[in-house]
């Protein structure tokens, strides 16, 4: 008992002083946060400190060796891409609620839904055209005669040629591509060729006005082979020229979307039932208005006075 009531004396100096160097250090951090003199000779050292965390927190050799940098850069840029496309999903949302409300006060017809089809690029090496590719979809998948391809950075081109289990896709980067555009801001139109330096050439153009530098390039649906409003580009200055640089080139994962073509048809193709049907179905003669009713009229004759009876006028 003796020895434990003097071990306990023996610490109780030892928690006083530790108390008190506790009681000093504090006071010594909050003048710091208030003196100049001090906080000039202890910023220096915060930063290198700081200078020293942040060194030891960037990737190592090992890490870009393995490609673990790499990967974790990516995965920032993504994150921060959905944080950016999460803030317009519910500005498209309400636009799209908006807009659908304006086509039925406005009685629009509207484009009908489509379904495309996802299919795999295939290089090819020895094919009529300088610009074409082969996808692994054809007429059992579902594609059809007209169809164009996108993918995420915008219109790749339309198929030319089809077969059952793959299709050739002529791209909008080839010389024999010819695609009805439009700037977004300007409203500017032409008709986009593609030239052996992976820019667009634009021709055709108003004699008025000219595309704006920087403007993306959308399809104008004219012709109805390309809806409206695809991006196809965006306009940069070459050689003092106006030149297009392509939006598929942006893409990546060697994936396309056949999508079917918005082509109206022509009204021969499609007939209206002829006159003489309709006239059968309705009893209507042509050159009549509405179907006469002989007991309306009738009772109609029978309730006006005679004009040259007693009384009448």
């Amino acid at each position: 008992m003796a020895r434990l009531r003097g071990k306990r004396l023996k610490a109780r100096p030892v928690r006083r002083y530790a108390l008190i160097v506790a009681l000093v250090m504090l006071f010594a951090v909050l003048l710091a946060q208030t003196s100049p003199r001090l906080r000039a000779w202890i910023d220096p050292a915060r930063t290198v400190a700081a200078d020293q965390l942040a060194s030891s927190a960037r990737p190592g050799l090992w890490d870009r060796i393995s490609g673990k940098a790499a990967r974790d850069e990516r995965i920032r840029e993504l994150e921060a891409e959905v944080r950016e496309l999460t803030r317009y999903r519910s500005v498209a949302i309400s636009m799209a609620a908006r807009l659908e409300a304006y086509e039925d006060m406005l009685n629009v017809m509207g484009e009908p839904p489509v379904r495309g089809v996802t299919a795999r690029i295939t290089s090819e090496t020895n094919g009529p055209f300088r610009e074409a590719i082969l996808v692994n979809a054809g007429t059992l998948q579902g594609v059809q005669a007209g169809a164009y391809a996108e993918n995420e950075g915008g219109l790749v081109g339309r198929v030319v040629q089809i077969g059952e289990r793959s299709s050739r896709v002529l791209l909008v980067a080839d010389f024999n591509s010819r695609v009805p555009v439009m700037g977004e801001a300007s409203g500017m139109r032409a008709i986009l060729f593609g030239d052996r330096d992976d820019l667009g050439t634009l021709t055709d153009l108003p004699e008025r006005g000219s595309f704006i530098l920087g403007e993306r390039v959308l399809t104008s649906g004219e012709g109805g082979i390309f809806p409206r409003g695809i991006v196809v580009g965006e306009v940069v200055e070459r050689g003092g020229a106006l030149r297009v640089e392509f939006g598929m080139n942006r893409g990546r994962g060697g994936f396309v979307r056949l999508m079917p073509s918005m082509q109206i048809p022509p009204p021969e193709e499609y007939p209206a039932p002829d006159a003489t049907d309709a006239e059968d179905d309705t009893g209507i003669e042509a050159g009549d208005g509405a179907p006469v009713d002989e007991t309306a009229e009738t009772a109609t004759s029978e309730a006006l006075p005679d004009a040259g009876a007693p009384g009448g006028g």
